[in-house]
């Protein structure tokens, strides 16, 4: 037994926890450390566990379970079986929620299994792999860290754009698992392997439209397309991994031209300012000048359909007039006299004297309307 001690021990009979001396009473006089009678605050205590005891007793137990002991046949054989039966239980595994079960035997893959209680054959000769399908990964191109801890990457974020100019691109990809067996076994590296194609796929979509669309309106559609772009490339790789989210985050040009580039956006302003102000005055103009000259075609059209239908009556009444002519000659000829003479002689201020019949009027000089015409005379001095 540990600590096994004679009376004459390193503490003697009056040790510290020896029988001798005023308060002793203990094996032997001397007794072991835990032996007679504690003289501590907590009063007497039971003796710890013999170990020796202990797996002594088990050793007699296992020889009663197993005759004849380990050495003979069916000791052995018995043996083999527990670690076998202990060997085959070993082979069941539980698939979390979260995860799928990837089984291997002798290295390679076999199946994937889902979450639940499974069997597999255990190692050495088989291998679960479980990895959690259901968690988005992010990986972050352009920079790295969060918040106030943002570091910038400009070897990942400056893209070329349709329009030869550079833009400082920083985006987000978000990806889960779909199918574990090809995510662990036909990819090298995984994470990487998403990170370099959503970079290359971001630069062809970029590459295919100008600077000002990646920066304004066309941002959420080149991230769409970017997207599709790289789920078809992972696809490609049969890499198991569903692209979930492609988000542009910052989309600036470079600091470096920043305010050249500024400049440029305001005088582009500037001129949209002006060519809206032009296209506001065209259409106050425009439709104005159109009425006017509708308004004008409307009446001359209207002027020309007067003179048109007074020329048609005109010749009717000349047509009507000279077929009458034809008709009667000489009654159609006076009567065209009578009214010609009329119409002249109506409007003359006239005396008619018939000299042939004697009318024995005598001439006379028109004094007042002679005088009428004469200028008066002009007026005489005061002084004269």
């Amino acid at each position: 037994m540990f600590y096994k001690q004679q009376g004459g021990g390193p503490w003697g009979s009056g040790g510290p926890w020896g029988g001798g001396g005023s308060g002793g009473g203990g094996n032997g006089g001397g007794g072991n450390p835990w032996g007679g009678r504690d003289r501590g605050p907590g009063g007497n205590s039971p003796p710890p566990p013999d170990l020796e005891e202990l797996l002594r007793r088990s050793q007699d137990r296992l020889r009663k379970m197993i005759p004849g002991g380990f050495g003979s046949l069916r000791g052995l054989w018995l043996l083999a079986a527990a670690i076998l039966i202990f060997w085959g239980v070993s082979g069941f595994y539980r698939v979390q929620p979260d995860e799928e079960g990837v089984e291997m035997l002798f290295g390679k893959y076999v199946k994937t299994t889902q979450p639940g209680l499974n069997y597999w054959f255990p190692a050495p000769m088989g291998e679960v792999i479980r990895p959690k399908v259901t968690q988005t990964n992010q990986e972050t191109i352009g920079f790295r860290g969060a918040g106030a801890n943002v570091r910038e990457m400009p070897a990942e974020s400056h893209v070329l754009a349709g329009d030869q100019n550079i833009v400082d691109i920083q985006f987000v990809v978000q990806w889960r698992i779909h199918d574990a067996g090809e995510f662990l076994f036909n990819l090298r590296d995984p994470q990487g392997t998403v990170k370099v194609a959503a970079e290359s796929a971001l630069r062809e979509v970029v590459g295919r439209n100008p600077l000002q669309a990646t920066m304004t309106n066309q941002r959420d559609l080149i991230s769409q397309q970017a997207r599709e772009l790289l789920q078809q490339i992972m696809d490609g790789y049969k890499s198991g991994v569903t692209i979930l989210d492609l988000r542009i985050q910052k989309a600036d040009p470079p600091k470096e031209v920043i305010d050249a580039f500024n400049d440029v956006q305001r005088a582009k302003q500037d001129e949209e300012r002006l060519r809206n102000e032009a296209l506001a005055y065209r259409n106050d103009i425009v439709p104005r000048a159109k009425g006017e000259a509708a308004r004008m075609v409307q009446n001359a059209s209207a002027e020309k359909e007067k003179l048109v239908k007074e020329a048609e009556g005109e010749a009717a009444r000349f047509t009507a007039f000279y077929q009458t002519y034809v008709a009667n000659k000489d009654i159609t000829a006076r009567r065209m006299y009578l009214e010609t003479m009329q119409e002249v002689l109506g409007k003359a201020n006239k005396i008619i004297v018939d000299d042939k019949k004697g009318s024995g009027l005598v001439p006379y000089l028109p004094l007042p309307e002679v005088q009428k015409r004469m200028p008066a005379p002009a007026p005489k001095g005061g002084g004269e």
